[in-house]
């Protein structure tokens, strides 16, 4: 069975996310890029909500992102992406796909396989969380305060 696991990244001041669901505050330096990567490497399959899927199909195939992060964009652009979407006709982005409820991803869990793993997607967390779908929970604390800003 391949256990669901979330990584999100927190402000020492408990931000997840800047206005508008924006991912700007992070202090990305190499320590956090190596993390990421370690987190990577062991997954099998990332599971996304719309809004976070759109942004990483978005980014991560970009001249910006092989510019800045080649290694974590090697990564990103071929690992298996699942998206769970009501509304989301169809993945676009190569190695991606749509579910479109909770049952669906319970399904993906009891396959076997590597770990799943959940980046960002808040609303998707709290229903996985609800649901008793989330088998761990890792937090990663960026040293910035972006409430004082």
């Amino acid at each position: 069975m391949g256990k669901i696991a979330l990584f999100m990244v927190t402000s020492l001041d408990g931000f997840y996310e800047g206005p508008g669901g924006a991912f700007d505050w992070p202090l990305v330096d190499e320590e956090f890029t190596e993390f990421g990567l370690a987190q990577l490497a062991a997954t099998g399959t990332l599971l996304f909500g719309r809004v976070t899927y759109e942004g990483m199909a978005a980014y991560w195939p970009s001249p910006a992102a092989q510019r800045d992060d080649p290694a974590t964009a090697a990564v990103m652009n071929v690992i298996l992406k699942v998206v769970v979407s009501r509304t989301l006709e169809r993945a676009d982005r190569a190695g991606s796909r749509v579910v479109r409820s909770l049952e669906e991803v319970a399904e993906l869990r009891a396959e076997p396989g590597r770990r799943i793993v959940v980046f960002g997607s808040s609303a998707l967390c709290v229903g996985l969380l609800e649901r008793g779908l989330l088998d761990e929970v890792r937090v990663m604390v960026n040293p910035v305060v972006p409430g004082l800003v």
